[in-house]
């Protein structure tokens, strides 16, 4: 009953928390593509391709328009325009997504508006080639970018 635990836990692996490393902010009209490593959180307006190891988040004045997202985690608190293809996908309740849903963890808000198709897997392959050691996103040179 109060017998000691003889057998020894293996330590438990802590995953390092995501952050936002870049910001494009509310007022700012972007087309091109982002890739790399990181966290992207978008308030202004981009059009273009999502390709990133980490989280985009798309923030509540914030409006995305492209034809297919690919990152580890995304949360719509904004608008999406096109398909979304990540491990986790978060939908605020102040989120409108157009488009379908690829994700192996999906979870809404009250509120939250989807119009599209939800495919959940076991795992999900995001195709972003082989991992740089430069932990930082890129954003494409042929980018164009307005201020508002």
């Amino acid at each position: 009953m109060f017998k000691r635990n003889t057998h020894q836990t293996q330590p438990t692996t802590v995953q390092a928390v995501e952050r936002i490393t870049s910001v494009l902010g509310a007022g700012v009209i972007w087309q091109g593509s982002i890739s790399g490593s990181g966290g992207v959180r978008i308030e202004g307006t981009f059009e273009g391709q999502v390709a990133m190891r980490g989280i985009l988040v798309v923030g509540e004045t914030g409006r995305v328009t492209c034809e297919k997202i690919r990152a580890n985690t995304v949360i719509v608190a904004g608008a999406v325009r096109g398909n979304i293809i990540a491990q986790k996908v978060e939908i605020r309740a102040t989120g409108r997504i157009w488009g379908d849903v690829v994700t192996v963890s999906f979870a809404t808000e009250e509120g939250a508006f989807l119009r599209g198709q939800v495919t959940m897997e076991d795992a999900v392959e995001l195709d972003l080639g082989p991992e740089s050691s430069d932990q930082s996103s890129v954003i494409s040179d042929q980018s164009t970018a307005k201020v508002s």
